[in-house]
């Protein structure tokens, strides 16, 4: 078969021929004939379509793959879009689509947590009438509920290391059910925390915090000065081989020697973080020299109620941003040391509410120790799917810290991690909702839950919504102009013929 660039250069050599021949006897309207059913011809030939003329829009639909592309020059889609899944199988192209308005809502809490943890949901709606949210769990009873007009939150602390699965049930002002669906949790077995304590003087504070420490699990290197060369010490029940938090008081930083300090302060720059209770601090030109924290008198009487009601420090920064210093309503300043890091806690008296409210005792030194910044070592983390898995429909699985190949006992398959800039995925298409196991030999057994379709149809709309949006970003709303008034390429063969019909007119004249 003659191939278009052959057939185009014939053209053009067989139209310049004849023009000339025409120009040579003078008859120039006749050249001009033959030079016009030319460029007809070749353009009719090329395929060659006028600007704006780049195919045509296909229409999608969510609950049908795309049929072939061939020819589409753009997409338009009706209602909330399409899954994320869905718009990465496709080019980018420009979109048609106008976003819905209300009728969605999203949910936002932890897949996977530890025990000890309060685990903590919360809507985010697009209505903003009064609304209640319950938390229910598998035996039905509420567990936790909340009402307001905004975003919602419920929180609850789980008393096992389990797999449940959770339900919520979102109620308007009347007590109509306006969404619920499931909420799958995994709790898991906290990671052991490693303290290394050091105390210039004993207190109650101590003695509770050590109990805090130690009922959570923690291994615990104790040493308190009780009076001249005299030092309880506690010992862990285990091996500590690596301690991943240094406790220190005011007081010991301070009758500590200049070596002492150094060699502590050398263990926070390497990457252990450091919390000194503050209570006890007597010499501010000591932190002030050490570690650029500028303390200042408080008054004897002042106390915080965040969410506890506990007496400032004698000695404080005089404000939230103290230099290198940041500090925080329940008053812990922190600061960064070389990689690790430094906080400073300006309260007291907690011992107070070991008894009456251990509950929120607890919570309030897991923030403080949030603050510090203890991050206990993961050789792999399993990260949530972006949006909700469907049975039939792409799921991406991603985790870090693992290759090799993965199993899913469930469908009988094998599969091989892909890496990823910052984590290894995987795709697999669930056959069924519930929970689907997953087996890695670095990361051990896991399991991801499947919802089903009919499963928080206004969270579906708001990620499909979301992805709808992101996709149409990917191609500027601009690539559509002048795709409007398209001019097919057909018109050059009536245009050549015409020609053609007037050459040979003019030659029978």
């Amino acid at each position: 078969m003659m191939s278009t660039n052959l057939m185009l250069a014939l053209i053009g050599a067989a139209g310049i021929a004849s023009a000339g021949i025409y120009a040579w006897r003078r008859t120039f309207i006749d050249a001009l004939l033959v030079l016009v059913a030319a460029a007809a011809l070749g353009l009719f030939a090329a395929g060659i379509r006028l600007p704006g003329d780049t195919g045509r829009t296909l229409t999608l639909d969510a609950a049908a793959p795309a049929p072939t592309l061939e020819g589409v020059r753009a997409f338009a889609v009706k209602g909330d879009g399409l899954r994320a899944a869905q718009w990465n199988d496709l080019p980018a192209l420009p979109l048609q689509w106008q976003r819905p308005e209300g009728g969605s809502l999203r949910l936002h809490y932890p897949r996977q947590l530890a025990l000890g943890r309060t685990f903590t949901l919360r809507v985010q709606r697009d209505d903003k009438t009064d609304a209640r949210l319950q938390l229910l769990g598998e035996n039905g009873q509420v567990i936790a509920d909340a009402r307001g007009t905004g975003d919602l939150v419920v929180n609850w602390m789980p008393p096992l290391a389990e797999r449940v699965v959770l339900k919520a049930r979102l109620l308007d002002g009347a007590g109509k059910t306006l969404a619920e669906g499931p909420v799958p949790l995994t709790v898991i077995e906290p990671n052991i925390l490693q303290v290394q304590g050091r105390f210039g003087a004993p207190s109650f504070d101590l003695r509770t915090l050590n109990e805090l420490l130690a009922g959570s699990g923690a291994l615990l290197d104790w040493q308190v000065v009780l009076g001249r060369a005299i030092t309880r010490t506690e010992l862990p029940l285990d091996e500590m081989k690596a301690p991943n938090l240094l406790v220190i008081d005011a007081a010991w930083f301070e009758r500590a020697s200049g070596a002492e300090r150094a060699a502590l302060l050398g263990r926070v720059a390497g990457g252990l973080p450091l919390l000194v209770l503050g209570a006890n601090a007597n010499d501010p030109g000591v932190w002030s020299r050490t570690l650029g924290l500028s303390l200042k008198a408080q008054p004897a009487d002042k106390k915080i109620d965040t969410p506890l009601e506990l007496p400032v420090a004698p000695l404080n920064p005089a404000s939230r941003e103290a230099g290198e210093w940041t500090g925080t309503d329940n008053l812990v300043w922190t600061r960064s040391w070389q990689k690790g890091r430094i906080a400073w806690l300006g309260a007291s008296e907690w011992h107070r509410h070991a008894i009456a409210e251990p509950q929120a005792l607890a919570l309030w030194w897991q923030g403080v120790l949030d603050r510090v910044g203890v991050e206990l070592p993961k050789d792999v983390e399993w990260l949530e799917p972006e949006e909700l898995p469907l049975p039939g429909q792409r799921m991406e699985l991603c985790a870090r810290g693992v290759n090799g190949e993965v199993r899913f006992p469930d469908l009988k398959l094998v599969r091989s991690w892909s890496a990823r800039t910052d984590a290894a995925c995987v795709a697999v298409w669930p056959e069924k909702s519930g929970w689907l196991q997953v087996k890695d030999a670095k990361a051990g057994a896991h399991a991801v839950y499947v919802y089903a379709p009919a499963d928080w149809p206004q969270w579906q709309a708001a990620q499909r919504r979301d992805a709808t949006a992101r996709y149409a970003a990917r191609t500027p709303a601009k690539a559509l102009e002048g795709a409007a008034q398209a001019f097919p390429a057909w018109p050059f063969a009536p245009t050549f013929t015409l020609a053609m019909l007037l050459l040979w007119w003019r030659e029978r004249r």
